[in-house]
């Protein structure tokens, strides 16, 4: 896919999230329709190849707005960016299942890596910028991996969607 016509996402897992894993919560709910939102402008601007790097909490929902999208518009295609092939070992029984189906779901899937490093997840982010020429980040300016996401695509001249939180 061509890097003009794609679109990456970077965002907190629940515990950098003022409501935690309660997707129930009105901010929650709220930041879940300022990313549909923001996916449907980039849509309309041209855009039709999503990636997502597939972390639990705002990565899924980013993942589900895009198959909303794709529902509505045959022409949009939503890749996992796998960090490496271990990403949810160590993940509760819901958010595998969870993990398993979005990724069966998506068009293409790219695993950065075969086994962990602790270097992998800046890997996968890197990708996905280096993948793209937009970047719809939901972000609360603390430091981590969101942050360096954020920061590198600055570096490397994206459009940036910024969805404060």
């Amino acid at each position: 896919m061509e890097k003009h016509y794609s679109c990456s996402f970077t965002g907190h897992r629940p515990s950098k999230l003022p409501w935690g894993g309660n997707e129930l919560d009105p901010r929650c709910l709220d930041l879940k329709k300022r990313i549909a939102e923001a996916l449907y402008s980039v849509y309309k601007a041209g855009t039709r190849h999503f990636l997502c790097g597939m972390a639990i909490g705002c990565d899924t929902y980013f993942c589900e707005a895009v198959f909303k999208l794709r529902e509505e518009y045959g022409d949009v295609t939503i890749e996992a960016a796998i960090p490496c092939e271990e990403q949810s070992v160590r993940w509760d029984t819901k958010n595998k299942l969870q993990y398993d189906r979005l990724c069966s779901e998506c068009d293409y899937q790219t695993i950065i890596q075969k086994r962990y490093t602790p270097d992998c997840m800046l890997r996968r982010n890197r990708y996905m910028v280096d993948s793209s020429s937009v970047l719809i980040a939901a972000y609360n300016g603390k430091s981590g991996g969101t942050m360096s996401t954020v920061l590198y695509a600055i570096k490397s001249g994206l459009e940036i969607i910024e969805l404060p939180i």
